[in-house]
């Protein structure tokens, strides 16, 4: 399988899709894009590696964070990416990263049928 990238941001009430997302498939890794709140009290049960950034930092300083925590570790050609949680400006620095460092993308969401892709 591939490796997950998702953005767990300050709004818990995504949480349960991500915690899904996370669960319900068997990923190669998992990678969180969250803040301190979000590594401290996001519970699952599977092993995730969580990118942590401040998301009141300016979009460029973001990618920047984004890119260089996930540089060297992600396994394959093309990662699943779920932005459910988070702003668009989180969602724009996750994606900026993810093509700096020449990934492709596979939007994946959770739905009543399970895990597709979008």
């Amino acid at each position: 399988m591939t490796d997950l990238i998702a953005c767990l941001s300050s709004g818990e009430k995504s949480w349960a899709h991500v915690e899904r997302l996370v669960k319900e498939e068997d990923w190669s890794n998992v990678f969180l894009i969250t803040n301190d709140f979000g590594k401290k009290n996001f519970k699952t049960e599977k092993n995730v590696g969580f990118v942590v950034v401040d998301f009141k930092k300016p979009v460029f300083e973001l990618i920047k964070d984004i890119k260089n925590g996930l540089n060297g570790k992600i396994t394959d050609l093309e990662v699943a990416l779920n932005l459910v949680s988070g702003s668009g400006k989180e969602h724009m620095a996750i994606l900026s990263a993810l093509l700096k460092l020449g990934v492709g993308v596979r939007l994946m969401a959770v739905t009543k049928d399970g895990i597709r892709e979008l």
